[in-house]
């Protein structure tokens, strides 16, 4: 029995109450069918018919999507996405199996947080996403402007000019998303300083190699001032990932349902009890049903009870990524 199709049709239905259970089904059945993943649980000594709590599953090292295909089953792929990065690093790849249930996924996760996209126009600056192939950030972008239904919508690369005469021309009363890579955003700020008041500006990503890295506390600041807004909002996703989370303000960031985040010891990556609020992020991902759901990345996260987590960081020893990474 292939159980791609009740999970896809499950994981949508996820609560608090049973992501539990279907996150260890789902870990059972990966670490049976994903060669890669069932290698590695294998290798821990874990006993898959033992496992019965979330913190006794293992979390496969994020750094397998350069090396490895990371896929549960035997399929044929319809698009590979693929990370961003500087000169000489060794890009992730992800094999997609089916691009609508990512797209679909986008679209469920945005308006769990946001609301419908046809409420919105969609004004995208993300040169470095769209200057290559395999982006999953500029397949949403394009999926949210198409679906948008806004003639209004589009990308705009480095034309700072044309981006804010559209801005100009909008007044039918939609709300505004400016989606921007933060060093494009940053150049925005620093070279034109334009009022943006209302707009919704969503950054999401580090400056990857273009500019020096911020914190993201210095990095907002300059927005707020620069386009005279109150709250900068985030979108936190990577290329090995089927989800997102989104943060609406003080790099707060929130997960959909069906998403969950978890912080490992610094040194001990299986160790979750001795953590208290500051930690390695791990992360629950059931949308990720034909990879692997249970990735541990190389980010630094810390978690506020009540208000969610925020990204701090990464490891020294890991690469500078496309997410939403800044430096502590």
């Amino acid at each position: 029995m292939n159980p791609f199709k009740s999970f896809s049709e499950e994981i949508f239905q996820v609560t608090e109450e049973n992501f539990e259970s279907v996150a260890l089904k789902m870990f059972r059945y990966q670490a049976e069918y994903n060669e890669v993943y069932k290698n590695y649980v294998q290798t821990l000594g874990v006993k898959v018919g033992n496992v019965s709590s979330l913190k006794e599953v293992p979390f496969l090292p994020i750094s397998m999507f350069k090396t490895q295909k990371v896929v549960t089953g035997d399929w044929d792929q319809e698009v590979v996405f693929q990370s961003s990065g500087t000169t000489g690093q060794v890009n992730s790849k992800h094999y997609v199996y089916d691009v609508d249930l990512y797209l679909k996924n986008t679209e469920k996760i945005f308006e769990y947080f946001y609301g419908p996209l046809s409420d919105f126009h969609f004004l995208a600056l993300l040169p470095s996403y769209l200057e290559r192939e395999g982006s999953s950030l500029v397949l949403m972008a394009e999926y949210f402007i198409k679906r948008s239904g806004s003639k209004k919508s589009g990308f705009f690369l480095n034309d700072f000019e044309s981006l804010l005469a559209q801005l100009k021309n909008i007044n039918d009363g939609r709300k505004i998303v400016l989606l921007g890579v933060s060093f494009a955003l940053l150049d925005l700020a620093e070279e034109l300083s334009p009022n943006l008041s209302g707009v919704t500006v969503m950054e999401t990503g580090g400056m990857k190699g273009r500019k020096k890295e911020l914190v993201r506390e210095e990095l907002h600041s300059i927005y707020k001032d620069k386009f005279n807004i109150r709250e900068v909002h985030s979108e936190y996703g990577m290329t090995e990932l089927m989800s997102q989370a989104y943060s609406k303000g003080e790099g707060m960031f929130n997960t959909p349902p069906w998403m969950k985040v978890l912080l490992r010891d610094f040194n001990d990556p299986f160790d979750y009890h001795t953590v208290k609020n500051t930690g390695g992020i791990n992360i629950i991902d059931l949308a990720n049903i034909h990879s692997c759901a249970f990735i541990e990345t190389q980010d630094i996260g810390r978690r506020i009870e009540g208000k969610g987590f925020e990204v701090i960081g990464r490891f020294d020893n890991s690469d500078i990524r496309g997410c939403n990474l800044m430096v502590i």
